[in-house]
């Protein structure tokens, strides 16, 4: 049989594997909706799992973090971290000031939430970094993303709220919100091989929960809120991008490290789409998905 070079193509875009499925599953979203439910069982499975595939995702990268990992790369990756989660809380405490949880309700940015901007701010494409490290950058700096891999999941982002002074979670949220990424790294450090199995594992995932969270995309709202979610974008890339750039030069780099993890995760629109809803609403969706589907989400959105 003739061969397609479909991970060759794929891949010369960069964060590929996540935006290429992510748009086939906005495109399934906004033209045909009612697909993964005609079909049921598996088929509708593989189109709304994105939470239970989210888990099993934090456990395989949680297992993929040495802690005995070099001190360059606990450097390097530490100060990267620092520095997203950092700016990411600053800006949370100032937009809790004058907005508090509740979305903007009217004019240009009607739908912006704190919750929506400390999601993406808080997180770090880690395909895209990675990428754009393997080519312009060190290899070792590609290996710096073992630490800040602990920005993924909704862990980091109740604890901005909460030092923003927006929500309090109670322990069990906290804990239940790192538990996977935890007992990941538990695994693979206590047995080498197990790391290197569960390992192999993030990159094969990644395209099955950006299809679910696509799946959960209408793009006719996209298109509404279009020019917001592009100036959100960008001021992802600018606000982080500045202290990440010089954070990086400071540590020892060449500004490319820094530039590279300013960027956001697919995984944080898992978060995002609770954005309008009030801060403690977060491990409700997060656990259960009710914001798609609660018959309010779609006119609130």
């Amino acid at each position: 049989m003739a061969q397609i070079p479909i991970k060759r193509s794929i891949e010369r875009i960069p964060g590929g594997m996540m935006i290429v499925p992510l748009l086939l599953g906005s495109l399934v979203a906004t033209f045909l909706p009612d697909m993964p439910k005609f079909f049921g069982s598996f088929t509708n499975a593989l189109f709304t799992g994105a939470l239970p595939i989210l888990a099993v995702f934090y456990v395989c990268m949680g297992a993929s973090i040495n802690i005995k990992t070099t001190p360059y790369l606990l450097k390097k990756g530490g100060v990267l971290f620092a520095t997203k989660v950092g700016t990411a809380m600053l800006i949370g405490i100032v937009m809790g000031h004058f907005l508090g949880e509740q979305p903007i309700s009217a004019g240009f940015f009607a739908g912006l939430s704190t919750l929506a901007v400390v999601a993406a701010m808080n997180d770090t494409n880690g395909g895209l970094y990675m990428a754009l490290m393997g080519q312009y950058g060190r290899p070792e700096d590609v290996g710096a993303y073992s630490v800040m891999s602990l920005e993924s999941g909704p862990f980091l982002t109740m604890v901005t709220l909460g030092v923003a002074g927006l929500s309090a979670f109670p322990w069990p949220t906290l804990l239940g919100a790192v538990l996977p990424l935890l007992l990941g790294m538990l695994i693979g450090n206590l047995d080498r091989e197990m790391r290197d199995f569960f390992a192999k594992a993030v990159p094969v995932l990644i395209p099955f929960f950006a299809l679910a969270l696509g799946a959960t995309l209408d793009l006719h709202k996209v298109w509404q809120a279009g020019l917001l979610g592009l100036a959100l974008g960008v001021a992802v890339v600018v606000v982080t991008g500045i202290p990440l750039f010089f954070a990086d030069r400071l540590s020892g780099g060449t500004g490319v490290a820094g530039t590279a993890a300013a960027t956001t995760a697919g995984n944080a629109a898992a978060v995002r789409r609770c954005s309008w809803r009030p801060a403690w609403w977060l491990l409700r969706c997060w656990r259960r998905s009710w914001c798609r589907s609660s018959p309010s989400a779609s006119t609130r959105e």
